[in-house]
């Protein structure tokens, strides 16, 4: 497996990105599914990690810059064909390593509540992500719920 940047104008990289949108919109109420669309993932300050098997798009994750030292992951999402191989780890630890790089001291992310999202949920606290407070525009509640890690030195 091969980890490296991955550009949003790769029709693979789109394609991904378009399915997890439409999976994270179907897994969620209305008003609850903030999951970046295609457009979303160009804007400046997001950078792309995409996992390969060749030249095959397993897995993908994103880092979006915010005020005050904080980072957003986006986007997380492996192809279904390709569970289980641990491209969600890789990718995790390529956006942690990037965002520890460039300075930031608190890397969040907002997920689901509902039984869908525990494989995530599980990979994210077994990574040091704790539950905590909202952030940015996400506040938590029923249907959402925000994790943290502290990337302070």
């Amino acid at each position: 497996m091969r980890v490296a940047l991955a550009d949003i104008a790769d029709p693979c990289v789109r394609e991904l990105a378009a399915y997890h949108q439409q999976d994270m919109h179907r897994a969620s109420p209305p008003g609850t599914d903030f999951a970046l669309d295609v457009s979303g993932l160009e804007k400046p300050g997001i950078t792309i990690i995409g996992a390969w098997e060749g030249d095959t798009l397993i897995a993908m994750g994103a880092l979006k810059r915010l005020a005050g030292g904080q980072a957003e992951l986006k986007s997380m999402r492996t192809h279904p064909d390709h569970l289980g191989k641990g491209a969600a780890s890789a990718i995790l630890e390529a956006l942690i390593a990037m965002a520890a790089q460039e300075g930031t001291e608190r890397l969040s992310l907002e997920t689901g509540t509902a039984e869908v999202f525990q494989p995530a949920i599980r990979l994210y606290t077994k990574r040091g992500f704790a539950a905590g407070e909202g952030f940015a525009q996400y506040v938590n509640g029923p249907h959402n719920q925000c994790y943290h890690l502290d990337l302070k030195a």
